[in-house]
């Protein structure tokens, strides 16, 4: 499978790269595919490209408080939509904006910052794969091989990558092994 190459990231992306992950994740005896989903959207779809298929979608949410304290993005009703589904919808702390964002506010950098900006020149969506694995590792949600995760920029998704999952603790033992789709510019 060759890498798709959207032109420009966005949600105009976010049914074929669903379709490009699934795909995948079939022709590769892939068991999980974890999807970003800020407000459910992207998840919902996911839901309706990967019923029936054999496959466990987990849907991850920002943590809670990550724009407004106290409150989370996505809505009980869409969540349990997705659940209805089939999905499993997480919600966890991110593993490059935990402490190390209190650090930044206060130091005005941190080492998560170098991390994760040195991701981003591969994508915003390259970015977000990665740290989605590292999270349903942690919550132990998938084994510590390979799965599929899909994100995007901004909003939709627009990025797939196939990538050996481990947890936060061993960021960099992960291995990102193929990527399925990515924007050109984002």
């Amino acid at each position: 499978m060759e890498t798709r190459v959207f032109p420009k990231g966005g949600p105009q992306n976010t049914e074929e790269t669903l379709e490009i992950a699934l795909k995948a994740a079939l022709e590769r005896g892939i068991s999980h595919v974890v999807v970003a989903s800020t407000g459910g959207e992207t998840g919902l779809k996911a839901i309706q490209i990967f019923r029936d298929k054999g496959v466990k979608l987990i849907v991850v949410t920002h943590n809670t408080g990550f724009k407004e304290p106290g409150v989370q993005e996505m809505d009980p009703e869409t969540r349990e939509k997705i659940e209805a589904g089939g999905g499993i919808v997480y919600t966890g702390t991110m593993v490059l904006r935990n402490l190390g964002t209190a650090i930044r506010d206060i130091q005005g950098y941190s080492q998560q910052d170098l991390v994760a900006n040195t991701l981003r020149m591969l994508g915003e969506g390259i970015k977000v794969c990665t740290e989605m694995a590292a999270m349903v590792a942690d919550a132990g949600l998938v084994p510590p091989e390979d799965i599929i995760a899909v994100a995007g920029t901004r909003t939709g998704a627009d990025t797939a990558v196939v990538i050996h999952a481990q947890p936060s603790n061993m960021f960099f033992k992960m291995k990102i092994r193929e990527i399925l789709a990515k924007p050109r510019d984002w």
